[in-house]
């Protein structure tokens, strides 16, 4: 419906059908009642006014019936609105568990884009339709906005934290990316397209591409290089935890806190490791505050997202 009206973007994903719908449905209650509230001004106007000098108003008493009605009405409306509102919210933020993972970065004035397989884009991002794509988007500079009209998806892009989204396209086709925040003189600029193709052309897409690693093996290097393994160990010898398991689970702090092992908190523990420190561990660890790129945060995540933990041997029984 909405792709043939003017002015109003495409509808390519699953869940724009459902954002337009509700919409569009905010917009038609608003301006019946606009129109209503507007016409009845007007004939209360005429109807009531003063015929000729030193009319007075007859009194009112008011209708309780009347008073019912038009706060009941309102009422039923608005929660109609707020419920709908947030299942369809509830229903954007959380992804599906098969979605594909994309990391984007956003950095003045281009979005940098990695797929988990190591290959590499600049204001473009190619993905398959009819499979999830679930994007952790991280910013170098200022706040920035990732906007994709045609999926009726966006979301900020924060420095020093990051950020979720996920859409799955359904056609194919190219659509706009936009920044929808101003984030400096060059924010216009600021724009990129997804490619949306067939999973066979996506997959022979993805195989000529240049890669340098997948963003997990780029992780581990890192956590190599800068020297991570020598402290979090996999046997629990080290002097910091180990991180086997350590993300989708539960982390006691030092001051009593309990909390959840997220994205946000990995990127917090490497950024700045004073702020939660592990229960039973001391404040050692240095920070990495400048010396990795929002990019290799990323790499590194990735990585450890992927840690199990160590298996334990088993007891052996006395006989």
């Amino acid at each position: 419906m909405s792709s043939s009206l003017p002015l109003f973007p495409l509808s390519a994903s699953t869940v724009s059908g459902e954002v337009d719908t509700l919409f569009f449905f905010i917009l038609g209650v608003s301006a019946f009642f606009a129109i209503l509230v507007s016409a009845l001004m007007l004939y209360f106007t005429f109807k009531y006014r003063s015929k000729k000098a030193g009319d007075a108003g007859a009194d009112i008493h008011g209708s309780l019936t009347l008073e019912l009605i038009w706060t009941g009405i309102p009422f039923i409306l608005a929660m109609v609105m707020f419920v709908w509102g947030a299942q369809l919210f509830f229903t954007m933020a959380k992804p599906p568990a098969d979605a594909m993972d994309i990391f984007v970065v956003g950095k003045q004035w281009m979005w940098k884009v990695q797929h988990p397989e190591g290959v590499r884009e600049i204001n473009e991002m190619h993905v398959p339709i009819n499979r999830p794509v679930r994007l952790t988007l991280g910013s170098e500079d200022v706040i920035h906005d990732f906007f994709i009209p045609a999926f009726r998806v966006k979301m900020d892009v924060v420095p020093g934290r990051l950020t979720t989204m996920w859409f799955t396209a359904t056609t194919v086709g190219e659509y706009h990316i936009f920044c929808g925040q101003y984030c400096g003189t060059r924010h216009s600029g600021m724009i990129g397209t997804v490619v949306a193709m067939m999973p066979d052309d996506y997959e022979a897409w993805l195989a000529g591409g240049r890669t340098t690693g997948s963003a997990v093996q780029n992780g581990e290097r890192l956590f190599t290089d800068l020297s991570c393994i020598t402290c979090h160990k996999a046997d629990s010898s080290g002097r910091g935890p180990t991180l086997g398991g350590v993300f989708g689970s539960t982390v006691q702090l030092n001051d009593g806190r309990r909390i959840l092992a997220d994205e946000n908190y990995l990127r917090e523990s490497i950024m700045t490791p004073q702020a939660k420190v592990v229960q039973g561990f001391q404040p050692i660890m240095p920070t990495f505050q400048g010396l990795v790129s929002e990019e290799n945060l990323m790499q590194l995540i990735a990585y450890v997202k992927t840690l199990k933990p160590a298996e334990t041997a088993p007891v052996p029984v006395k006989k």
